[in-house]
């Protein structure tokens, strides 16, 4: 009889752990994969690794899927033909591209010239993450096409996260003989007017442009504004050595960008630095002609500049007009610090190396005490051949003396060393030196 109750006892306390492994199973479905309540699976829910922090991430269900899409110029009427105007198309083939859900690319096809007038490509974009201009970019060349906007051709902005492609066969051709025909810098009878810039990149996050080549444009080739993080590579600008202000790469309010392997020949600065750029990179560039490297013009007309964290390593200059150059006006504040040039070869190039802190480019520049503060600045490993009597110059100001100049085994042939209110710290083999 006692057996009996013994077994009776145990037969329950078994049936009790039964039923709360059973109800404890029901509560981990969702961990098992099963999160609806009919107990179906969610079989596209996945936890997925990032690689690049190596953090998991859940990835939900409830997020809608789009495919990768492709939207070109073609599909909206453009001609190629290089006479028809496809701005339209081209204006509405964005739009489309912008507006698109999903990884989207916006397509230019090889092997057709468009031609153009003022274009805006604005974002923001949903999912544009590609620009690919594969044929050629012809500007008109009707100056009364850009009476409502004489500072620009083409223009992207306010789109993060896109790669600008040339493919190696894209052409941007600003067609800018007629504006420098009617420059006052080329005829002097006639007024000094503004011309477009070929190519505005405007507040612009994590951008890439590569495989680019632009040529001849109105007047800057490429400027960049107000952009963070940028990398420029194998990228062509061309324009005739006597082409008045075309610029080839123009960086102002720019942060973190890196220009690499590229050669650019123009009528100006190779590459100009201007107020407001920090963390500069410039690696394995050919320049000329042309007028060099520029940081500046920094405080025209009594303005506040500040350029910081500037490396240019890596360079070619060849029978340009300058060669590293940092040139500011009287009158302005601010500073230009932390910059460095190293690793380059210069070849008949007049002033290979500058600092001129009485920059005037006017017929008459008024003496003024304030300056631009230049500081801690570094020439190193440069060589090459002046075309000028003087091959380095440091022209600093009286009431705000260049501090921190360094000269390290810097030997450049052909002409002496003029300096003024500097002191320059010598390291390795310097030729020719400050008096």
């Amino acid at each position: 009889m006692e057996m009996t109750r013994c077994c009776g006892f145990l037969a329950i306390f078994v049936s009790i752990l039964l039923m709360l492994s059973w109800c404890e199973a029901l509560s981990r479905n969702i961990d098992d994969g099963y999160g609806h309540e009919d107990g179906s699976f969610e079989s596209d829910s996945l936890i997925k690794l990032n690689n690049d922090d190596d953090v998991l991430t859940l990835i939900s269900s409830d997020r809608p899927t789009f495919e990768a899409s492709t939207v070109s110029v073609s599909d909206f009427g453009a001609k190629g033909d290089g006479k028809t105007d496809d701005t339209q198309a081209f204006k509405k083939a964005w739009k489309k591209a912008c507006s698109t859900n999903g990884v989207t690319s916006f397509l230019v096809p090889k092997g057709k010239t468009y031609l153009l007038k003022s274009t805006l490509f604005r974002g923001p974009c949903k999912s544009l993450r590609s620009f690919q201009m594969l044929g050629t970019l012809s500007a008109s060349t009707k100056r009364s096409d850009y009476n409502k906007d004489k500072n620009h051709w083409l223009i992207v902005e306010d789109v993060n996260n896109i790669s600008l492609d040339g493919g190696s066969a894209g052409i941007i051709d600003g067609n800018g003989k007629i504006w420098w025909q009617n420059s006052c810098k080329i005829d002097r009878s006639k007024p000094c007017t503004k011309a477009p810039t070929a190519l505005t990149l405007y507040n612009l996050k994590n951008l890439n442009v590569k495989n680019l080549r632009v040529r001849n444009a109105q007047q800057i080739q490429i400027s960049i504004e107000k952009c963070n993080n940028v990398n420029v590579q194998n990228v062509e600008i061309t324009a005739p050595g006597d082409s008045p202000n075309t610029d080839g790469i123009h960086i102002t309010n720019t942060q973190n960008i890196r220009i690499s392997n590229s050669d650019i020949g123009t009528g100006d600065d190779c590459i100009s630095i201007e107020d407001g750029s920090q963390n500069v990179q410039i690696n394995d560039l050919t320049c000329g002609p042309g007028h060099g490297i520029s940081i500046g013009s920094l405080g025209d007309d009594n303005s506040k500049a500040y350029v910081s964290g500037i490396n240019v390593d890596g360079a070619k200059l060849s029978e340009t007009e300058n060669g590293v150059r940092i040139k500011t006006y009287q009158g302005g504040s601010g500073t230009a610090k932390i910059i460095k040039f190293q690793n380059i070869r210069m070849e008949n190039v007049k002033n290979p190396i500058i600092i001129d802190q009485n920059y005037c480019d006017k017929d008459k520049c008024e003496q003024q005490e304030s300056a631009v503060q230049v500081e801690n600045v570094v020439y190193q490993n440069i060589s090459g051949t002046s075309a000028t009597d003087v091959a380095i110059m440091l022209n600093c100001s009286e009431k705000y003396p260049c501090e921190g100049i360094v000269l390290e085994n810097v030997n450049i042939k052909s002409g002496t060393a003029s300096c003024k209110n500097v002191n320059v710290k010598y390291q390795g083999t310097v030729s020719p030196q400050c008096p």
